[in-house]
């Protein structure tokens, strides 16, 4: 039996409310802050965090505080002008940021559950990739899955990558259909939507052959094991015609990593605030590793995108695509109903590889699909789309930026601003204070049943800022056009080892920070702004390291570790439990200097 209450979060979204019979279904929903008894405390956040991040961006750029060099050298004018537009860069960054969370917490919204349509066809879908994903880990899944709840034909599927002969044994002894695209090549091909060897196109072999059997079709990644409750809380949203797919949050059952638990922590602003908040536009992104999903709609825009985050892809496309027989645009519906439990990255090498993947899909969108929505969209679905995609971008930029002002500074002496480092560090404290106040306030609205109830989520923000170097990559990779590719995440227990080189980027930065701020000594270039922001930054780059090495010397102070069987442990309900991941944009509070 686990410590964790799965059963209890599985309800949050509260009990099912029969609908009205003689009124047409639409979905209905409850806002997070009309609930809430001292939402005068949040609205005074609201205003004041951003109204504060402004106040700082126009002291900052403000054109009395620009840099005069009365017969400069022209090189110097030429830094000083990279210099204010790298500090105006990230102060506006962390308006935007702010502005973003603001605006999540004044529109978030769950939805009101109803009961499932009876008779409607489900088939529950799960891949299996043999040798990379251990076959334990598969049986927990389907076991879980043949344990669900549905008032109408049911099938559990397994599609199996290699057409392995164990994997057919299992799925015979469940009582599991196997499905196999191996050996047919017009479903492995090179790229698009049938592309060989990946989710996607696993997918969509099995959507053209058995996709008109069924209205809808349910999947968790195999790492992931679902709840018996799991259909009947997300099923009954589909009573509204236009609902293409329900999504819920992600959670880390293999919660015994320092590791894993900051990583769950990260995604609490996405799972808890981000989505709830796209609720608000009826356009919650699409999130792989549990969901529900109307086979018609998906039919209409040719299955699964063909991309690196094949969810955020495909869901993007629903939601600029209108139901035919409606005419309306497409929605969809987020549940913060805890309904299948999974695994994380368990090490730095994984969770760096993750957050590697999930920017890279970002920028795949940003680059490939996002030009097309301006005119295609309502303004507040694009709007929702913006906020959540301009995260990973922003988080890459502002990193960059910062290092490039620091640099210039400390080596050359360029200044974009002259301002006072008393005033400027008072702004700046305010308004970083009012950032982390109002992430703090929103802390009420976690899903996770692991995290308890009043922690601050602190490592989840730390995990943030020192994802800005990797997502710095992935943003350099996409630009360049260099091919992205997926990585399975080891599963079942496993974990990626941990080196030195699995910090070669935090290391290059700190190079880059500790030889500026020695050279700033000798030149005399001494300005605390920017010796505060290269030594903040120079900790960010270091930290990831030093907690690799302390954890390191305590295991090994601590001995070998007692095996542990693949999965999480069984639920309150008997369950087992594994784990993976999606998604998606988190918290990090930008930092800034001015000189």
């Amino acid at each position: 039996m686990s410590e964790y209450e799965y059963d209890l979060h599985s309800c949050l979204a509260g009990p099912l409310d029969e609908p009205d019979p003689a009124v047409a279904y639409r979905v209905q929903y409850r806002s997070l802050l009309a609930q809430e008894p001292h939402r005068i405390r949040a609205v005074l956040l609201m205003t004041l965090a951003p109204l504060l991040s402004g106040v700082l961006l126009v002291y900052l750029v403000w054109p009395s505080h620009r840099t005069e060099r009365a017969g400069g050298e022209r090189w110097l004018i030429a830094f000083d002008h990279v210099m204010l537009v790298s500090i105006g860069a990230i102060a506006f960054f962390m308006l935007v940021n702010v502005a973003s969370i603001a605006h999540a917490t004044m529109v978030a919204r769950d939805p009101v559950p109803v009961p499932a349509e009876v008779g409607t066809r489900v088939a529950f879908l799960t891949t299996y990739v043999p040798g990379k994903e251990p076959l334990a880990m598969v049986r927990a899944t389907l076991e879980g899955a043949v344990r669900l709840r549905h008032c109408g034909p049911l099938d559990v599927w397994l599609l199996d990558e290699g057409d392995d002969e164990a994997a057919r044994a299992l799925c015979a002894e469940l009582g599991v259909r196997h499905f196999t695209r191996s050996g047919v090549p017009e479903w492995n091909r090179a790229k698009g939507v049938h592309k060989a060897r990946t989710k996607h196109g696993n997918y969509n072999a099995w959507l053209a052959m058995h996709g008109d059997e069924y209205d809808f079709f349910a999947s968790v990644d195999t790492d992931h094991v679902p709840l018996p409750n799991f259909l009947e809380r997300m099923l009954g949203y589909f009573r509204d015609p236009d609902v293409a797919f329900v999504v819920g949050p992600q959670v880390y059952g293999n919660y015994d990593s320092p590791v894993t638990k900051a990583a769950e922590s990260q995604q609490f602003l996405f799972h808890a605030l981000i989505q709830r908040a796209g609720n608000r536009y009826h356009a919650p992104m699409f999130v792989g590793t549990n969901n529900v999903v109307r086979i018609k709609a998906l039919k209409q825009v040719g299955g699964l995108y063909d991309s690196i985050t094949e969810d955020m892809a495909t869901g993007f496309e629903l939601h600029r695509t209108r139901n035919p027989l409606t005419g309306r645009f497409w929605r969809s519906v987020y549940t913060p109903d805890v309904l299948a439990v999974g695994e994380g990255p368990a090490s730095w090498t994984d969770f760096f590889t993750q957050q590697l993947r999930w920017s890279r899909g970002t920028f795949e969108t940003l680059i490939k699909q996002y030009w097309k929505a301006p005119f295609r969209v309502p303004p507040g679905r694009l709007l929702s789309y913006t906020l959540m995609l301009v995260y990973y971008p922003m988080t890459a930029v502002n990193w960059f930026l910062g290092i490039l002002s620091s640099v210039l500074f400390l080596w050359l002496g360029a200044s974009g601003t002259q301002v006072s480092s008393e005033v400027w560090l008072m702004l700046y404290s305010d308004a970083a204070a009012l950032q982390v106040g109002l992430y703090l306030w929103n802390r009420r609205h976690n899903v996770s049943p692991h995290e308890p109830e009043g922690s601050g989520g602190l490592a989840g923000m730390a995990m943030s800022a020192l994802s800005a170097p990797i997502y710095l990559k992935s943003f350099g990779s996409a630009l360049l056009r260099t091919r992205g590719r997926f990585v399975v995440t080891p599963k079942g227990g496993e974990a990626s080892p941990d080196r030195l080189m699995t910090f070669r980027l935090h290391l290059f930065w700190a190079a880059v920070l500790t030889s500026s701020l020695i050279a700033s000594v000798f030149l005399g270039h001494t300005h605390a702004a920017m010796r505060t922001w290269a030594v903040l930054a120079l900790v960010i780059s270091l930290a990831p390291v030093a907690i690799w090495l302390w954890t390191s010397r305590q295991e090994r102070l601590a001995g070998p570790a007692p095996a542990r069987a693949a999965g999480p442990p069984a639920t309150d309900t008997d369950t087992d439990t594994d784990t993976g991941g999606e998604p998606q944009p988190a918290f990090a509070t930008t930092t800034t200097g001015g000189n």
